[in-house]
């Protein structure tokens, strides 16, 4: 009589092989050049946020008075302060 059913036994080897180590590795690469870039454009985000901040400032006064000024030309170096320390550090 034929059998219907063949169990099979597969090696549960913990060791893996060369070419999926060097798989993972890749992906690890990989992961680790796309973190690094999302960093790179966060700091960038958070020069172009400043910036756009000041300008929002300037265009949303109306009629500008000469204290209103001054105050949106100091909050403008703050800024550039501010993005200065964020790059070096």
């Amino acid at each position: 009589m034929a059998e219907l059913f063949k169990l099979e036994t597969i090696d549960d080897d913990p060791k893996t092989s060369k070419t999926e180590n060097a798989g993972i590795q890749m992906l690890h690469l990989g992961l680790k050049a796309l973190s690094q870039r999302s960093l790179v454009a966060l700091a960038s985000l958070f020069t172009l946020l400043t910036v756009a901040s000041v300008f929002w400032l300037f265009f949303s006064i109306r009629d500008p008075n000469v204290m209103q000024l001054i105050e949106c030309g100091m909050y403008g170096v703050f800024v550039l302060a501010a993005n200065l320390i964020v790059r070096r550090a």
